[in-house]
């Protein structure tokens, strides 16, 4: 038996095909951010659209309001 307990994982080093698995291939991370990147949704928002302009200054109130009730000075 190991002198490990039996709640202590093993280490990426110690577990089978260790030497593997610690070494990333920095190709494939690469590749895998470029595939995120790629998946990524691009919103179109009409910023001079009435709702939006009421939603922004209604964020923007209740921010103002909370750094008030927490006493930080104004920008």
């Amino acid at each position: 038996m190991s002198e490990r307990g039996p709640r202590v994982p093993p280490s990426a080093a110690e577990a089978p095909g260790g030497q593997q698995q610690a070494k990333a291939d920095p190709k494939k991370e690469e590749e895998e951010e470029e595939e995120e990147e790629e998946e990524e949704e691009e919103i179109d928002i009409d910023l001079s659209a009435p709702e939006t302009e009421r939603a922004a200054l209604a964020i923007q109130g209740r921010f103002r309001r909370s750094r008030q009730r927490r006493g930080e000075p104004r920008p």
